[in-house]
């Protein structure tokens, strides 16, 4: 959206819906998508700009599964060309092409990104007018000590605040693979893209 142009809390009726289907099938986390659950998941939409709202170059989509452990989500990510540089957990992959997920909780949510390379970057941040009264300051993992005041990308306010990031925080149990369909790296070739397999164990969003 345009600078301005946001509403806080966003309109339901302007908020995208996906249904995700429970499976009892096995998923093995190895960035393949090969099992048939995949198959069968709806696709997102096309991926579209997040400043434009116009179509992606590349095709790129994601779905979602889950079943009594895990929620588990997939990217199909169209790339000829496929970059990646970092390869350090934490590492500012934003700077790379990556994919990102995010889960919102009422008072905190999660932000999870992935690079070709399947190094993860991920925080957990809490509104500030939240950190008490959600019993977020009784949780060692959440000491005062241990978060960095955030005021959005961009140092732009937000109409709910700002908030505070644990910049240090592994989603208990998650498991993250990817599968490149060419080569890394090497522009004397065309690759296909890459796919990315995410599970988030239900027991790790406690706090979410």
């Amino acid at each position: 959206a345009a600078e301005g142009a946001s509403k806080f809390p966003c309109p339901e009726n302007e908020i995208a819906r996906y249904t995700a289907h429970r499976v009892t099938e096995t998923i093995h986390i190895d960035g393949k998508l090969d099992e048939a659950v995949w198959s069968r998941a709806p696709k997102s939409p096309r991926f579209v700009d997040i400043l434009t709202g116009s179509r992606t170059i590349h095709d790129t989509h994601a779905m979602v599964v889950w079943d009594d452990t895990n929620l588990y989500v997939a990217y199909r990510i169209e790339e000829p060309f496929v970059h990646a540089k970092y390869t350090n957990y934490n590492d500012p992959i934003y700077y790379d092409n990556d994919v990102e997920f995010f889960i919102a909780g009422r008072d905190a949510y999660y932000e999870f990104e992935i690079n070709a390379y399947n190094t993860a970057y991920e925080v957990f941040f809490i509104w500030n007018e939240a950190y008490e009264s959600g019993g977020f300051s009784k949780a060692p993992e959440f000491a005062r000590s241990k978060l960095t005041p955030f005021n959005g990308v961009g140092f732009t306010k937000h109409p709910r605040g700002g908030r505070l990031g644990n910049f240090n925080w592994p989603f208990p149990g998650k498991k993250t693979a990817v599968h490149i369909d060419g080569t890394v790296n090497n522009d004397k070739d065309r690759d296909r893209g890459w796919t990315v397999e995410l599970a988030f164990p239900w027991k790790g969003l406690e706090w979410l």
